[in-house]
């Protein structure tokens, strides 16, 4: 068989093709290699370059190698942190011809550590406390989005630090599988999993005297189970409000959003006692929401009035009749943000008169009202409509803040 590159970018074959692939990964000459840590793996793995990219390359079996290949591919599209699959090298052959084990390549994940790497100087535990976090929601992320790990552990995740904390990828998709949605059993045998590899893997650090004399490595595993399974209830557990008070609705999505998680979907069903208000949580990037407002309503926003706006568009959405989320006969969401641009936020944001709005744009005029709705019902503890908190805003609130913002006479 001649060598096959399958890439992802029509660029990268030419790239990939300078590389040494007649030779065994572990054989490959010092010029091509990138000095940069490697955690521990069942696999021969080495970093090295492909133009001006950091490449990670892995050395196993075809089958095994197309199937991470695409696994890791279909969690890009979702948006779950992980590595950048960039290609699969099969066919290969040395120099006498005999076969060679196919080879995945990956993009190295900048600034990121191996968990090793991180223990070479000791630990302390409030740090260890924040690794043991994101993994939990690393975790819980691929859950949700019905990823089933078949391996969580320290040694197959990548960690970055993340303004005090970190972030963590998934780096070995090898064991894993995507379903439609995961069952508790699915779930907890993969929390099962990673319970017993952290423990273990802590273990041995505590052996080569690596970790902190205060950590204890069973608990740290036991750690990881409550820590997932608290993140998981907040995520999708069921509410149940009484009629009228929807802002407690907005504290709970706050929550979520505090969380790093956004409400994609939300079903209300009236019910003789109440609203039952089930969230479907679904993780976002960066820059997720304003790409999300723009396409659904034209408005060009930052990320966090995008936010915000999408919230109120999508409480609104709930409220209408012909809204029907996978219904063929129910209206389409770009008609109803379209409705609500028309019905709700142009109307809203022309009550406030031009004299009075200073520097704010019409997204920032809408998130500062919609704020001081959120304020004035958490006060009276049932929800506020937006008029009445447009009327408050105009008459307590912007008068008080152009006076504050009015230059002082020397």
């Amino acid at each position: 068989m001649a060598l096959q590159i399958s890439a992802t970018n029509p660029e990268h074959p030419a790239l990939l093709l300078e590389l040494p692939w007649h030779l065994p990964l572990e054989d490959w000459p010092e010029e091509y290699l990138v000095p940069l840590p490697r955690g521990i793996s069942r696999h021969v793995v080495r970093y090295s370059r492909a133009g001006d990219e950091v490449i990670a390359v892995k050395e196993l079996a075809e089958r095994p190698a197309l199937r991470e290949y695409e696994l890791l591919r279909d969690l890009d599209r979702i948006g779950i942190p992980a590595v950048d699959p960039l290609a699969v090298v099969t066919g290969r052959t040395d120099a006498s011809g005999a076969p060679l084990e196919s080879v995945l390549v990956t993009r190295h994940l900048g600034g990121s550590m191996p968990y090793r790497s991180m223990f070479e100087t000791t630990m302390r535990p409030a740090t260890m406390h924040r690794l043991m976090d994101a993994l939990a929601v690393l975790l819980v992320r691929l859950h949700l989005a019905g990823f089933a790990w078949g391996d969580c552990s320290l040694s197959n995740t990548l960690f970055r630090r993340d303004a005090g904390a970190f972030a963590a990828y998934l780096v070995d998709a090898e064991t894993g599988d995507l379903h439609p949605q995961l069952s508790t059993g699915q779930r907890d045998y993969d929390l099962d999993l990673a319970r017993v590899n952290i423990s273990g893997e802590l273990l041995d650090l505590e052996a080569s005297g690596a970790l902190h004399p205060s950590v204890d490595p069973i608990e740290f595993g036991m750690e990881i189970c409550a820590r997932y399974r608290g993140l998981w209830d907040e995520l999708t557990r069921a509410s149940v409000y009484p009629a009228g008070k929807y802002h407690y609705i907005e504290r709970r999505i706050r929550r979520l959003n505090d969380l790093g998680f956004d409400v994609a979907e939300m079903q209300i069903e009236h019910a003789s006692n109440g609203d039952t208000v089930s969230f479907v949580p679904k993780v976002v990037d960066a820059g997720h929401h304003q790409r999300q407002l723009l396409r659904l309503t034209g408005l060009d926003t930052e990320e966090n009035q995008a936010r915000r706006l999408l919230n109120d568009l999508e409480s609104w959405m709930a409220t209408q009749d012909d809204y029907a989320p996978g219904d063929p006969l129910g209206a389409r969401p770009e008609v109803l943000a379209h409705r609500w641009v028309r019905e709700v936020f142009r109307p809203t944001v022309r009550a406030v008169p031009p004299e009075l709005r200073g520097a704010m744009d019409p997204a920032e005029i809408y998130h500062q009202l919609l704020e001081h709705r959120w304020y004035m019902s958490e006060r009276a503890q049932h929800d506020i409509g937006i008029e009445t908190a447009v009327e408050d805003y105009i008459k307590n609130i912007l008068p008080k803040a152009r006076k504050t913002l009015q230059p002082t006479a020397e």
